[in-house]
Protein backbone atom coordinates (compact mmCIF):
# COMPACT_ATOMS: atom_id res chain seq x y z
CA UNK A 1 0.00 0.00 0.00
CA UNK A 2 1.31 3.47 -0.86
CA UNK A 3 0.45 6.72 -0.42
CA UNK A 4 0.70 8.22 -3.46
CA UNK A 5 2.48 11.87 -3.61
CA UNK A 6 1.28 14.67 -5.82
CA UNK A 7 2.97 14.80 -8.60
CA UNK A 8 3.85 10.96 -9.27
CA UNK A 9 2.58 9.03 -12.03
CA UNK A 10 0.71 5.85 -11.93
CA UNK A 11 3.00 3.44 -14.07
CA UNK A 12 5.88 1.10 -13.71
CA UNK A 13 8.05 2.99 -15.91
CA UNK A 14 7.76 6.54 -17.75
CA UNK A 15 9.74 7.50 -21.16
CA UNK A 16 9.82 11.16 -20.08
CA UNK A 17 11.63 10.24 -16.75
CA UNK A 18 9.07 11.27 -14.34
CA UNK A 19 8.81 10.26 -11.05
CA UNK A 20 6.77 6.67 -10.97
CA UNK A 21 5.32 5.28 -8.03
CA UNK A 22 7.59 2.97 -8.20
CA UNK A 23 10.36 5.06 -7.79
CA UNK A 24 8.51 6.30 -4.60
CA UNK A 25 8.83 3.06 -3.11
CA UNK A 26 12.11 2.06 -4.06
CA UNK A 27 14.08 -0.92 -4.38
CA UNK A 28 13.37 -2.04 -0.76
CA UNK A 29 9.47 -1.65 -1.19
CA UNK A 30 9.43 -4.28 -3.66
CA UNK A 31 11.09 -7.02 -2.18
CA UNK A 32 12.66 -8.46 -5.21
CA UNK A 33 8.98 -8.89 -6.96
CA UNK A 34 8.04 -7.34 -9.89
CA UNK A 35 5.28 -4.97 -8.97
CA UNK A 36 2.61 -3.23 -11.31
CA UNK A 37 -0.12 -0.83 -10.12
CA UNK A 38 -3.47 -1.54 -9.63
CA UNK A 39 -5.54 0.93 -11.34
CA UNK A 40 -4.93 4.80 -11.50
CA UNK A 41 -4.69 7.89 -9.56
CA UNK A 42 -3.59 10.88 -12.30
CA UNK A 43 -0.58 13.27 -11.54
CA UNK A 44 -2.67 15.37 -9.44
CA UNK A 45 -4.55 13.37 -7.27
CA UNK A 46 -3.21 11.64 -3.98
CA UNK A 47 -4.01 8.37 -1.67
CA UNK A 48 -4.47 4.64 -1.51
CA UNK A 49 -2.59 2.98 -4.32
CA UNK A 50 -2.12 -0.93 -4.02
CA UNK A 51 0.88 -2.25 -5.54
CA UNK A 52 1.26 -5.98 -6.49
CA UNK A 53 2.44 -9.15 -8.70
CA UNK A 54 -1.13 -10.38 -8.33
CA UNK A 55 -2.42 -10.01 -11.77
CA UNK A 56 -5.93 -11.77 -10.96
CA UNK A 57 -6.30 -9.71 -8.00
CA UNK A 58 -5.62 -6.59 -9.83
CA UNK A 59 -8.09 -7.61 -12.41
CA UNK A 60 -10.72 -8.19 -10.39
CA UNK A 61 -10.00 -4.79 -7.99
CA UNK A 62 -9.95 -2.95 -11.16
CA UNK A 63 -12.61 -4.38 -13.43
CA UNK A 64 -16.36 -2.89 -12.89
CA UNK A 65 -17.95 -5.88 -12.23
CA UNK A 66 -16.47 -6.98 -9.41
CA UNK A 67 -18.11 -3.31 -8.09
CA UNK A 68 -15.01 -2.90 -5.42
CA UNK A 69 -15.83 0.37 -3.86
CA UNK A 70 -13.34 3.36 -4.31
CA UNK A 71 -13.51 5.45 -1.48
CA UNK A 72 -12.72 9.48 -2.34
CA UNK A 73 -12.08 13.08 -0.47
CA UNK A 74 -12.84 15.51 -3.13
CA UNK A 75 -12.49 19.06 -2.47
CA UNK A 76 -14.35 20.99 -4.85
CA UNK A 77 -14.85 25.02 -5.76
CA UNK A 78 -18.10 26.61 -4.58
CA UNK A 79 -20.92 24.34 -2.49
CA UNK A 80 -23.08 21.85 -4.32
CA UNK A 81 -26.72 22.38 -4.41
CA UNK A 82 -28.57 19.71 -3.02
CA UNK A 83 -30.06 18.54 -6.81
CA UNK A 84 -25.70 18.55 -7.98
CA UNK A 85 -25.54 15.66 -4.71
CA UNK A 86 -28.85 13.67 -6.08
CA UNK A 87 -27.12 13.59 -9.49
CA UNK A 88 -23.97 12.32 -8.69
CA UNK A 89 -26.01 9.19 -6.32
CA UNK A 90 -28.46 8.37 -9.01
CA UNK A 91 -25.46 8.71 -11.82
CA UNK A 92 -24.38 11.30 -13.97
CA UNK A 93 -23.95 11.42 -17.96
CA UNK A 94 -20.37 11.48 -19.17
CA UNK A 95 -18.97 11.34 -22.60
CA UNK A 96 -18.56 7.64 -22.14
CA UNK A 97 -22.07 7.09 -20.56
CA UNK A 98 -23.78 7.34 -17.48
CA UNK A 99 -21.88 6.71 -14.04
CA UNK A 100 -22.98 4.25 -11.75
CA UNK A 101 -24.58 5.87 -8.55
CA UNK A 102 -22.28 7.09 -6.27
CA UNK A 103 -22.10 7.51 -2.69
CA UNK A 104 -21.88 11.00 -1.70
CA UNK A 105 -21.64 13.05 1.65
CA UNK A 106 -20.65 16.71 2.55
CA UNK A 107 -17.95 16.03 5.15
CA UNK A 108 -16.91 20.26 5.34
CA UNK A 109 -18.18 23.12 3.36
CA UNK A 110 -17.46 26.72 3.41
CA UNK A 111 -18.51 29.41 0.86
CA UNK A 112 -16.27 29.00 -1.93
CA UNK A 113 -15.18 25.26 -1.54
CA UNK A 114 -16.53 22.01 -0.50
CA UNK A 115 -15.22 18.71 0.87
CA UNK A 116 -16.55 15.52 0.11
CA UNK A 117 -16.51 11.72 0.99
CA UNK A 118 -17.52 10.18 -2.26
CA UNK A 119 -17.63 6.23 -2.97
CA UNK A 120 -17.57 4.80 -6.65
CA UNK A 121 -17.72 1.13 -8.14
CA UNK A 122 -16.46 1.82 -11.22
CA UNK A 123 -13.39 3.22 -12.08
CA UNK A 124 -13.07 5.18 -15.76
CA UNK A 125 -10.34 7.34 -16.56
CA UNK A 126 -10.41 10.30 -14.50
CA UNK A 127 -14.08 9.40 -13.73
CA UNK A 128 -14.69 11.62 -10.20
CA UNK A 129 -12.74 14.61 -11.43
CA UNK A 130 -14.93 14.17 -14.33
CA UNK A 131 -18.60 13.94 -12.79
CA UNK A 132 -17.69 17.01 -10.50
CA UNK A 133 -17.02 18.75 -14.10
CA UNK A 134 -20.40 17.28 -15.32
CA UNK A 135 -22.28 19.28 -12.42
CA UNK A 136 -20.18 22.30 -12.69
CA UNK A 137 -18.04 22.10 -10.09
CA UNK A 138 -14.17 22.32 -10.16
CA UNK A 139 -12.31 19.58 -8.40
CA UNK A 140 -9.46 21.32 -6.47
CA UNK A 141 -8.13 18.51 -4.89
CA UNK A 142 -8.68 14.11 -4.68
CA UNK A 143 -7.46 11.92 -2.23
CA UNK A 144 -8.07 8.33 -2.45
CA UNK A 145 -8.97 7.14 1.12
CA UNK A 146 -10.40 3.47 0.76
CA UNK A 147 -10.27 0.61 -1.67
CA UNK A 148 -12.33 -2.10 -0.69
CA UNK A 149 -11.59 -3.38 2.84
CA UNK A 150 -8.69 -1.19 2.92
CA UNK A 151 -8.29 2.47 4.45
CA UNK A 152 -5.58 4.68 4.04
CA UNK A 153 -5.45 5.64 7.69
CA UNK A 154 -1.96 7.60 8.94
CA UNK A 155 -0.01 6.27 6.34
CA UNK A 156 2.39 9.45 5.60
CA UNK A 157 2.44 10.95 2.19
CA UNK A 158 4.77 9.07 0.12
CA UNK A 159 4.67 6.62 2.46
CA UNK A 160 3.92 2.73 2.25
CA UNK A 161 4.07 -0.59 3.79
CA UNK A 162 3.59 -3.99 3.36
CA UNK A 163 -0.06 -5.41 3.45
CA UNK A 164 -0.93 -8.11 6.21
CA UNK A 165 -2.01 -11.45 5.64
CA UNK A 166 -5.60 -10.22 6.87
CA UNK A 167 -5.54 -7.44 4.72
CA UNK A 168 -5.07 -9.51 1.48
CA UNK A 169 -7.15 -12.40 2.52
CA UNK A 170 -10.06 -9.34 2.76
CA UNK A 171 -8.92 -7.74 -0.51
CA UNK A 172 -9.62 -11.66 -2.06
CA UNK A 173 -12.64 -11.98 -0.33
CA UNK A 174 -13.78 -8.94 -1.69
CA UNK A 175 -13.51 -9.49 -4.85
CA UNK A 176 -14.37 -13.43 -4.77
CA UNK A 177 -10.69 -14.86 -5.07
CA UNK A 178 -11.13 -16.87 -1.65
CA UNK A 179 -12.20 -20.31 -3.24
CA UNK A 180 -16.05 -19.63 -2.79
Amino acid sequence: MLNKPLGAITTASDEASRTTVLDVVGDEGQHGHRLFPVGRLDANSTGLLILTDDGDLAYRLTHPRYKVAKEYVATVGGVPAKADLESLRSGVKLADGVTAPAEVDILRSAANRTELRVVIREGRHRQVRRMFEAIGLKSLALRRTGLGPLKLGRLKTGGWRLLTTGEVAALRRATGLDGR
